[in-house]
C-alpha cells in the first residue's frame, strides 16, 4: 500500500520578544524539516520579562496580529514570559492551535525528576506568574519547586555573551542558580527560550546530576506530534524561513547565527507592528 504523504503547505508562525525563540526554530529545523516558518522577533521592545502583565498581553496580541497576516496553520509562542502571562488571553481568539512553552516543559520535568525536587529559572514575569508551578503540580502534586528570576540573562544572550568562561556570565549564573542548587534539585527548567544558548555555563554551575529541560525543544516535539496526528504535516520540503524583526535587520542577521547554530536561511525584514 502506498504511503500517504500530507502536504499542508501553510507555514508555522513563531514569535518571541527577541532572539531566544530562534532556539525553537533550530529545533523545528531538526524535527520538522519540511515546514515553512514565519518568525517574528520583537527586538525593538525586548525584554518582555520586566513589563507589567497588561503590557505583556498587549504586546502578545500585536505579535499574533502580525503573524495572522500570513496563512499560518499553527503558532508557537516561543517566549516564556508570554506563555506564562498571556497565553490564555491570546489562544482563545484564533481558530488555529497556539502553543506556549509551559505545558510540554512541565511534563518533561516531571518525567525526568527522580527526587521530586524541580528547579525553575526564568524572567521575573514568568517566575511571578506561577504558571509552571501549577502545571507541574497538576502532574506531580508532591513536587518541591524552587525558582529564581534571572533578569540579566536575556540582555547578555542578546548581546552575544555566550561563552561559559565569560566572567560576567559565570558570576551571574553562580548568583542566580545558588537557591536552586541549595534546594538539591535534580531537574531544572530553563524557563526562557534564551537560556539554552547559555546551557553550558548553567550545566557547569548546576553539576552533572541535574537534568536541564529546554521548553522550546519540548514544545517543538509536542507540535510535531500534533501536526502528525491531525494530518497537517508538510513532507515535501525542505522548508524555508522568513524572519521579521522590529529593530535592526542587520543586527539580527549578525547575531541570529549564534542561536541557529549556522547562517540564517531565508530573508530578514524590519517591520512595524503599529502599521
Amino acid at each position: 500500500m502506498k504511503e500517504v504523504v500530507f502536504l499542508d503547505a501553510r507555514p508555522i508562525g513563531v514569535f518571541d520578544s527577541g532572539l531566544g525563540g530562534l532556539t525553537t526554530v533550530k529545533k523545528m529545523a531538526e524535527l520538522l524539516p519540511g515546514e515553512d516558518v514565519i518568525y517574528l522577533g520583537d527586538t525593538g521592545r525586548v525584554p518582555y520579562g520586566s513589563r507589567s502583565r497588561e503590557t505583556i498581553v498587549k504586546y502578545a496580541r500585536e505579535d499574533m496580529a502580525f503573524l495572522r497576516r500570513f496563512d499560518i496553520k499553527a503558532v508557537v509562542v516561543a517566549c516564556g514570559t508570554v506563555s506564562t502571562n498571556a497565553l490564555d488571553e491570546i489562544s482563545g481568539d484564533y481558530d488555529i492551535p497556539v502553543m506556549g512553552v509551559v505545558s510540554a516543559a512541565a511534563a518533561a520535568a516531571v518525567r525526568a525528576t527522580k527526587s521530586g525536587r524541580i528547579g525553575l529559572i526564568g524572567t521575573k514575569a514568568s517566575v511571578r506568574s506561577g504558571a509552571y508551578d501549577r502545571k507541574i503540580r497538576e502532574l506531580l502534586p508532591a513536587a518541591e519547586i524552587t525558582k529564581n528570576a534571572c533578569p540579566l540573562f536575556v540582555p547578555l544572550v542578546e548581546s552575544g555573551r555566550l561563552d561559559p568562561d565569560d566572567v560576567v556570565l559565570r558570576t551571574l549564573a553562580e548568583e542566580y542558580l545558588a537557591p536552586v542548587r541549595a534546594a538539591d534539585v535534580d531537574t531544572l527548567i530553563l524557563g526562557c527560550t534564551h537560556y539554552p544558548l547559555i546551557e553550558g555555563v548553567i550545566a557547569r554551575v548546576m553539576g552533572p546530576g541535574v537534568t536541564l529541560v529546554s521548553p522550546g525543544a519540548e514544545t517543538t516535539r509536542e507540535l510535531a506530534a500534533y501536526l502528525a496526528e491531525n494530518d497537517l504535516l508538510r513532507e515535501d520540503g525542505p522548508g524555508t524561513d522568513r524572519y521579521f524583526v522590529t529593530d535592526s535587520a542587520e543586527d539580527f542577521a549578525s547575531v541570529a547565527s549564534l542561536f541557529l547554530g549556522g547562517s540564517v536561511r531565508g530573508s530578514v525584514e524590519r517591520v512595524s507592528l503599529d502599521e
